[in-house]
């Protein structure tokens, strides 16, 4: 897959920096969000290519657009996020409704309607779920029946109701997830067609400048030109296809969402004086709801550049991945929001500080595109595979790797890591011997679990070897973060783990010697060390007057 050269991408990402600061200032925003409005404007100069063109970047340069690949979509998504996840919203719609395109359409469709998307500016809906149909897509009940003139099929019509659909009310095309004769197909639809109709608005809790609206089907006749692909039944596999992908996305907005509130917070700590001097300088406060957020935001930013550029190397089939991505991300960012309310007290919990509509914001990460419970699930579902496929060795054998890195360099904490690693595998090793994960929880903690272990693994790795240059941080202190990040995920891979599996009547009385609990305890050590550094590091790169 083709990407974007490092000028473009900076100047792209200065153009939406630079329209944000003249135009999305926090006042607007949260004018905005106060009345549930929609602000059809600044889409519409978001998708001008004489102006910024964003949308662009996820349409191909064959079709009129930039051609960007996954790792410019993340740096775009989060950068968005930043601004207000609402406006971000409305632009990843538009990119979920083009995917059954892109992924699936003849060349003929992708020139017909990327080109047209690309050129018009249109904006776009991608109409998938339904209100009993979430990331179960196989349980759709919308119908495409039909249509046949002379023997042949001339086009379908589409019957049934989509929930939940960003840009729902104001998008100028739909691609529409329908149950044809030879099974689940996609359909493009534009707005205005005959017994096609939205409800009103939802009254959301947050990203109020998004517009989420059902859709109602009525026998809406769609031409055969319309299915994509041309071939019925390639739906599900069309939506599966790029779910590592638009979970990254969305991953990046968990990063974006995450980082603009703790951001607020670092500065507003150099300003709050408490007990005789300022919450920047005192421990407690740090290393409580700074830090160990910081942190795990930037373990989510690693995992979610190294599936990038996985995805765009080629490398097939990355749902896994891009679930762990998605859940470890929106995780982060909603415990870093959260905390920078606490972080600002009373006046965080007050719609005058940002903090609290960025809460607000950021929670649906959690949810679309793949619910936490859902994301668990999967990740557990496909990791025990790998453990059994393995004979328990998928993640020994990252461990052994993990090893031999420390060994030429001790400074990312890929020791602590290689803990966590090994403690894992004897987790899935044990659920497997004595049949823990007939009890769904226990499935469920198993997938948190592996993105801990997973997320400090790849942080520890690229810290050392392919450093961020989308942060504020030295290469050192990535390092130091990572070693952070090792050192808590190797102590939770290894109680919670413990205490589930004892929870489930595992049988090993010497389960907790062979899941290392002493050297996952020593390794403990320097952790309070590292911890100051990074504060000090978020309090250089975040100053109070930036």
């Amino acid at each position: 897959m083709t990407t974007l050269d490092t000028d473009t991408l900076e100047m792209v990402l200065a153009t939406i920096r630079e329209y944000a600061e003249k135009e999305l200032k926090p006042e607007f925003l949260r004018e905005l969000d106060e009345r549930d409005e929609f602000p059809h404007k600044v889409l519409q100069e978001l998708y001008d290519a004489e102006k910024i063109g964003v949308h662009l970047i996820f349409i191909p340069e064959e079709y009129d657009g930039l051609g960007g690949g996954a790792y410019d979509v993340y740096r775009v998504s989060e950068q968005m996020a930043r601004i207000d996840l609402g406006i971000a919203t409305g632009v990843l719609a538009t990119f979920l409704g083009t995917d059954p395109i892109v992924v699936g359409g003849t060349e003929e469709q992708k020139a017909h309607w990327m080109g047209r998307i690309a050129n018009e500016g249109m904006l776009v809906a991608y109409g998938a779920t339904e209100p009993q149909a979430g990331s179960d897509l196989g349980t759709l009940t919308t119908k495409a029946v039909p249509v046949e003139e002379d023997g042949r099929v001339v086009g379908y019509k589409l019957s049934g109701r989509k929930q939940w659909i960003s840009n729902g009310g104001v998008a100028q095309l739909y691609t529409i997830l329908a149950n044809a004769p030879g099974g689940p197909s996609w359909f493009v639809l534009e707005a205005g067609q005959p017994g096609f109709g939205y409800g009103k608005p939802e009254d959301k809790h947050g990203i109020r400048a998004s517009n989420t609206a059902a859709l109602f089907l009525d026998e809406v006749f769609v031409p055969a030109e319309n299915l994509v692909g041309g071939v019925e039944g390639q739906g599900l596999a069309q939506a599966q296809a790029v779910f590592g992908y638009t979970r990254l996305m969305v991953g990046s907005f968990g990063l974006g969402g995450g980082w603009a509130p703790l951001e607020r917070a670092i500065r507003y700590s150099q300003t709050r004086v408490q007990g005789g001097g300022l919450l920047s300088t005192k421990q407690a406060f740090t290393h409580k709801l700074l830090v160990p957020n910081a942190v795990r935001l930037e373990a989510a930013r690693s995992y979610i550049e190294w599936v990038a550029e996985r995805i765009d190397s080629g490398k097939p089939d990355q749902q896994t991945e891009g679930a762990v991505a998605k859940y470890f991300a929106t995780e982060s960012g909603n415990k870093a929001a959260e905390d920078a309310i606490q972080a600002h007290g009373g006046y965080g919990y007050t719609k005058e500080y940002m903090v609290e509509k960025q809460k607000r914001d950021v929670r649906i990460t959690c949810i679309y595109e793949g619910t936490s419970e859902i994301l668990e699930w999967t990740i557990a579902r496909d990791r025990w595979q790998a453990h059994l496929k393995t004979r328990g060795m998928f993640y020994n054998d990252w461990a052994t790797q993990l090893e031999a890195l420390a060994r030429t360099n001790a400074e990312s904490g890929a020791a602590h890591a290689a803990l966590a690693m090994r403690a894992l595998a004897v987790l899935m090793e044990r659920c497997r011997l004595d049949r823990l994960t007939r009890n769904q929880h226990i499935l469920f903690r198993l997938g948190e679990l592996i993105a801990w272990a997973e997320t400090a693994a790849i942080f520890c790795e690229r810290s050392l070897n392919t450093p961020s240059v989308a942060v504020p941080f030295s290469p050192e202190m990535q390092r130091t973060m990572a070693r952070v990040h090792a050192r808590e995920a190797a102590m939770k891979v290894a109680t919670d783990g413990l205490r589930w599996c004892i929870s489930a009547g595992q049988s090993d009385p010497n389960l907790a010697n062979q899941l290392n609990l002493p050297a996952i305890y020593n390794a403990q050590a320097g952790q309070i060390s590292d911890m100051n550094s990074v504060a000090e590091a978020l309090i250089a790169a975040f100053p109070a007057d930036g």
